[in-house]
């Protein structure tokens, strides 16, 4: 199983890099920040965009993979977040995973003044924000044109170090989102129920496992081998307790790699609530689980 941790950036840089540096020396695979104008539980508080934490990020560290957890058509055009991923990649050595979902009604939509989306309406634009953005990640030059989006031969030079285009990740709960992921994806990106907020890890497991069978039908009706996409579950909003110590996460890692996900990440612990926590729980679990990764 892959591990990682996602990292609120909530934090100046002069405190944000020891963050970002110590979560690639404690072993971690990957690690993500949440990629929101404001978000609902630190609207007052301090907070910075995704793509510049990144690129910052990508100069302390060396190994680790970074990643928006994830950017949504609330506030991104396929256009310009792709010109931005790609001096990302470069700055970073080919280390970025693009993380995307569909995005909910929130402070993004409506600082912006937004007109607020139908359910039907949020799914055809996240089905043609997932497709274009594919295409520009793949090909230097894209036309594209569409109900939503439109690209009228835009030019990705130099390109991107990853190649054939660089990691996506794809988020989604419900049958349409696992259908976008099967189609395009790398990484399926799933936090469980959202109307499970707070459940303890193992009483999750049995949602998850019919979950995963949803993907691998949806992987099957896109002719496409189940085992090539990685499944990827954020801990701590449905499956919550992960981090209570050492203990509780190595037993939750095992319980998920043995259902199928192969990818676990983890808040990174605050001293308050949301992701209330201690980093000692990780410090230990590293020493233990992850001296393989390093």
């Amino acid at each position: 199983m892959r591990h990682g941790v996602l990292i609120l950036p909530e934090h100046r840089w002069s405190r944000a890099r020891e963050v970002w540096a110590k979560a690639e020396a404690l072993g971690y695979r990957h690690a993500w920040t949440y990629d929101h104008l404001m978000w609902r539980w630190l609207s007052d508080k301090p907070w910075f965009p995704a793509v510049p934490t990144l690129t910052a990020a990508a100069t302390v560290t060396s190994r680790i993979r970074l990643g928006t957890l994830i950017a949504s058509p609330n506030f991104r055009h396929p256009v310009d977040f792709s010109k931005e991923l790609m001096a990302l990649d470069d700055i970073s050595g080919g280390r970025v995973i693009c993380g995307v979902g569909s995005g909910a009604d929130g402070f993004d939509t409506r600082i912006r003044g937004d007109r607020l989306l139908l359910p039907g309406e949020r799914a055809a634009r996240f089905a043609e924000f997932v497709e274009l953005t594919d295409q520009l990640l793949r090909n230097r030059v894209t036309t594209y044109h569409g109900d939503w989006y439109t690209a009228d031969g835009v030019c990705l030079e130099p390109g991107f170090v990853q190649s054939p285009r660089i990691t996506l990740a794809v988020a989604g709960a419900g049958p349409k989102g696992m259908g976008l992921a099967a189609q395009h994806a790398d990484i399926w990106v799933t936090t469980g129920a959202p109307d499970n907020d707070g459940e303890r890890y193992d009483r999750a497991v049995p949602l998850l496992k019919d979950h995963l069978a949803v993907l691998d039908d949806a992987c099957a009706a896109a002719g496409r081998d189940p085992r090539s996409l990685r499944r990827l579950l954020i801990a701590g909003v449905s499956a919550g307790g992960v981090l209570e110590s050492a203990e509780t996460y190595r037993d939750a890692a095992g319980l998920f790699e043995e259902i199928g996900f192969t990818d676990l990440v983890v808040p990174w612990p605050r001293p308050e609530f949301p992701y209330q926590g201690r980093e000692e729980v990780l410090e230990e679990f590293a020493a233990t689980a992850l001296q393989g990764a390093r």
